[in-house]
């Protein structure tokens, strides 16, 4: 069979293309595709920026013409695509773009799928934000009953409440989805096999996105010995990537661990949990301040975003702000760079920080512009941080064809765009740098990439993100906002703020847990109706603790297991098994968490 077929099991697929070509620019884009889509398939379709994503689920929703193939559907099956970026100019309001067209769907379920999404579909199109255009276009997808769905970037510009309502409701979903996203934790959660689009080839693997980069290994070690018959020249031209890759991925292991020593060390100078003061004061430890923030608040008008904040950021540290949308993290940003001023308390900041800020807007990609000219102003050079260095070569460090260096702006996709200012901005002198939902757009590898150079950073990094697997590769101290003023202060990434939330809500006994899940108060915002949790809710405030005890048991035991060193090499398929359970139960384990914390939370309001 021809590398990159795939012929499935199913006797009749919902959706299916063969022999799929289509021609762009002077060339093939991808060609001799065969593609089969089950009634209850969940496919991560995964590829580096530019290799043809956007376009093949454009062909799958018959919206482009292709040059070769056939599709086949089922009659009556109705294929909904959310576009990364659906046009909306010549709309009023986000309603009238939801309810334009001949497949707009039914207004009330518009409607209840926007209110669950807390989007006002009222708001003019020209103000809305990029998260609230984002969950406009959500409610018109889902509200149309699809039959198969088809995503680009669900979670772009979404909040985490945003992120695990889609989730929550893609669980639900009867019908099939494939879904292009940069956010690990959404499709290990979500998927159960993996389309990867390589170099103008699709192949298909029935494993969810865990065992994603263990079964990438596997291939890329195929080829690399296919490609030693080849000659040194075609080595270099054909294969230099899949290396790169594949060594930067080896390389980020040895990071995880380091940053996992730095953490420690933030952790023992971080006083008692939440309380974000630091405990020593030595001159060392001053010397290396370079933002110094003590009992900051900040309020806009009646509403107090900001209360009471303490914490002493040093050169080299890598914080993290998370939260939803509106609970303070750009005020709080703001502030920490000094262009907002505190309320109360008081910052300082290093009189020698200088600072980079690489925001959502990506306004430096003007598309008439050509990529030597973003990046080097017309040359062939480029100053990188004091050392000259050709752009060709420079272009390769971040995964570009080096022959780009004359190709306009206007015809790379939206990740490489994203990734060609990332290269542009850690090319700059700077001791701070200020990340701005620097996933959105970006492909899996170029996420491994910015890894990497966040990493080798020797500045102070500040970075506001939804992504939660990004979070947990990267960040020493997470920042965690809940719209209420406190900020809480945890040494680690996402998951150890869920954490702490967790044990921060945690009852100290079961059975004080019960008398007080029973009380007769008064129901807070999100409490159950009534005086008392229902019995779905009581059920899960007593079963999931032990169910996150037994879940990490088997992660810790399977962990253990991968630390043979001779598994991968003795027994592949085990070892794709033990990665692939092992991101699995952390989903879940996730999961279960924040349902625990959002029951106890309705305990807590019953008790009051």
């Amino acid at each position: 069979m021809p590398q990159g077929r795939y012929l499935p099991a199913m006797a009749a697929p919902t959706l299916s293309y063969e022999d799929l070509g289509l021609i762009q620019g002077e060339g093939w884009l991808f060609r001799g595709l065969d593609l089969y889509i089950g009634e209850r398939d969940r496919l991560a379709l995964i590829g580096r920026n530019g290799a043809g994503k956007t376009t093949l689920l454009k062909c799958l929703a018959d919206l482009i013409d292709t040059d070769e193939g056939k599709r086949t559907i089922v009659p009556g099956t109705h294929v909904v695509l959310l576009e990364q970026d659906p046009v909306m100019d010549g709309h009023a309001t986000l309603r009238d773009w939801v309810m334009s067209g001949a497949d707009a769907p039914e207004a009330h379920e518009a409607d209840a799928i926007a209110d669950q999404l807390g989007i006002d579909l009222s708001r003019p199109v020209e103000t809305a934000s990029g998260g609230e255009r984002r969950r406009a276009a959500i409610a018109r997808a889902l509200a149309q009953n699809p039959d198969v769905l088809l995503l680009d970037e669900p979670t772009n510009h979404l909040d985490l409440g945003a992120i695990e309502w889609l989730e929550d409701w893609l669980k639900r979903f009867t019908g099939a989805f494939i879904v292009i996203s940069h956010d690990r934790t959404f499709l290990t959660r979500l998927t159960r096999s993996c389309l990867w689009l390589d170099r103008g080839q699709l192949r298909r693997a029935e494993i969810g996105f865990g065992g994603f980069e263990a079964w990438t290994e596997r291939v890329y070690d195929e080829e690399a010995k296919a490609a030693e018959k080849l000659d040194a020249k075609l080595k270099l031209e054909l294969h230099w990537l899949q290396r790169g890759v594949t060594a930067r991925r080896r390389r980020n292991q040895g990071r995880l661990a380091k940053l996992h020593e730095m953490r420690a060390q933030r952790a023992a100078m971080l006083g008692a949990a939440g309380t974000a003061k630091l405990a020593l004061a030595k001159d060392d430890v001053r010397s290396k301040t370079v933002i110094d923030a003590e009992a900051v608040t900040r309020s806009y008008g009646e509403r107090r975003i900001i209360r009471d904040f303490t914490l002493r950021i040093q050169r080299g540290d890598r914080i993290g702000l998370v939260g939803p949308n509106g609970a303070g993290k750009t005020t709080l940003l703001r502030l920490l760079t000094g262009e907002l001023a505190p309320d109360s308390g008081r910052i300082t900041i290093a009189k020698t920080l200088s600072g980079i800020i690489i925001d959502q807007q990506r306004k430096l990609m003007e598309p008439q512009k050509r990529v030597k000219d973003v990046l080097a102003n017309g040359g062939d050079w480029i100053d990188v941080r004091g050392s000259k260095k050709h752009i060709k070569g420079y272009l390769k460090e971040f995964l570009f064809d080096p022959g780009l260096t004359d190709a306009p702006i206007g015809s790379l996709s939206g990740g490489e765009r994203s990734r060609l200012l990332l290269a542009r901005e850690f090319a700059r002198e700077a001791n701070l740098l200020v990340l701005d939902e620097p996933t959105n757009d970006l492909d899996l590898e170029t996420l491994d990439l910015l890894q990497e150079v966040i990493a080798d950073y020797e500045g102070t990094v500040l970075i506001v993100s939804h992504d939660r697997d990004f979070l947990d590769r990267t960040v020493t101290i997470t920042l965690g906002l809940d719209g209420s003023g406190r900020v809480d202060v945890v040494a680690g990434g996402y998951e150890d703020w869920v954490r702490k939330r967790y044990q921060d809500h945690r009852p100290r006994s079961p059975a004080k847990a019960g008398v007080q899940a029973k009380s007769a108060a008064a129901p807070g915002p999100r409490a159950s109706p009534g005086n008392k949790l229902t019995y779905k809710d009581q059920r899960d405030y007593d079963r999931l603790p032990g169910e996150i005890e037994r879940l990490e048991a088997e992660v810790a035991a399977d962990e253990a297991a991968l630390h043979d060193a001779d598994l991968y090499a003795r027994d592949p398929n085990r070892f794709a098994r033990l990665t692939e359970r092992i991101a699995r139960n952390r989903a879940e384990i996730e999961a279960a968490e924040l349902r625990w914390l959002d029951v106890a939370e309705m305990a807590e309001a019953l008790a009051r």
